[in-house]
């Protein structure tokens, strides 16, 4: 009969009195070990991903465009300059853009907000900025940047590297043939294991974003079915009125370890005073179509299903406290 105390099997040796004592230990849940993580810039949003992103791991945002993918990638670049005490890690961030221009208008109006100089004195200094053309160009640039990472040029370690967009580099690179599926999976996992290798190795926050694309057909085509695969809670994926899923398919969800959703809404209100962001304040005869901007949890090693609204105003990207008069978001009048 198997011993259901296995001390011999979880114990330590300790000196007691000049003799050798067997010490049992506790098991742990390697959930609940303690791991730095990056505040997302927000009380309510870091509530939704348990007190920021994690360091070691690479965390996927998709969404369609227009539902702030860049735009909190532009807020952990400056929310990663903070110290520790504030959410941060005291460190400079490495920012790989496929996606034509960067939006640097966008990241000098958040300074204020996020990195005064009061605490960090020039933080523009501390963002590295790269292109990427193809995947194979992300592949080799990826390589280069470890010594980057082993010696950055500024006086912070970089510890946050963000890739912004995957999708765009697969977008047009590849036919749907036999060969060029494989070779794009071959690419898939090349860089994914790049991309974890960095985090483990410099201790880094590496976030992800990625695209979607429309379901078509049945409940099968999103993993509801008995038989389908199922990555996460697909079923439930709407944008725009439409149901989607992450674009580059199974191979891509199997190399990333935390998948966010964003997801947008447009509602028509008559309430001049209702909640709207500065990129869907639109009002046509008394009215206002306001968009309502969702991030949902779809899978986590550490994370259970959640999600709540968020709106972008000029100030960044904030949560919307759910049945409460009380929002960390600032008040209308501020918003444009």
């Amino acid at each position: 009969m198997l011993d259901p105390h296995p001390t011999s099997f979880l114990s330590q040796r300790r000196l007691e009195n000049g003799k050798d004592a067997m010490v049992p230990i506790k098991p742990e849940s390697p959930l609940n070990l303690p791991t730095q993580k990056l505040s997302l810039g927000c009380p309510v949003l870091d509530r939704l991903v348990r007190g920021g992103l994690p360091v070691g791991s690479v965390t996927e945002l998709a969404g369609e465009s227009g539902t702030g993918k860049s735009q909190i990638c532009l807020q952990l670049l400056l929310a990663a300059l903070r110290p520790p005490s504030l959410g941060g890690l005291s460190a400079a961030s490495l920012y790989i853009h496929s996606e034509f221009p960067f939006p640097l208008r966008r990241l000098r109006r958040l300074l204020t907000p996020f990195a005064p100089s009061s605490v960090v004195p020039t933080p523009l200094d501390h963002i590295f900025v790269r292109p990427a053309h193809s995947p194979d160009d992300l592949l080799s640039l990826l390589t280069a940047v470890d010594a980057l990472l082993a010696r950055p040029p500024s006086a912070l370690p970089v510890r946050l590297l963000v890739v912004d967009s995957i999708a765009a580099l697969f977008r047009s690179e590849f036919d749907n043939t036999p060969a060029d599926l494989k070779r794009r999976s071959s690419l898939f996992f090349k860089i994914a294991a790049k991309l974890k290798e960095q985090a483990r190795r410099f201790e880094a926050v590496v976030v992800v974003t990625n695209q979607v694309v429309d379901v078509v057909g049945g409940s099968e085509s999103y993993g509801s079915s008995g038989n389908a695969i199922r990555v996460g809670n697909y079923g439930s994926l709407w944008s725009s009125g439409r149901r989607v899923c992450p674009a580059l398919g199974l191979s891509w969800a199997n190399c990333i370890n935390t998948r966010i959703f964003l997801s947008r809404s447009d509602d028509i209100v008559r309430n001049e005073r209702a909640l709207v962001d500065e990129e869907s304040d639109d009002r046509v005869h008394g009215t206002v179509v306001r968009t309502r901007r969702k991030m949902e949890m779809v899978f986590a090693p550490h994370l259970p299903e959640a999600s709540c609204e968020f709106v972008i105003v000029s100030e960044g990207v904030f949560g919307v406290e759910a049945q409460s008069e009380k929002s960390e978001t600032p008040s209308p009048t501020s918003q444009i």
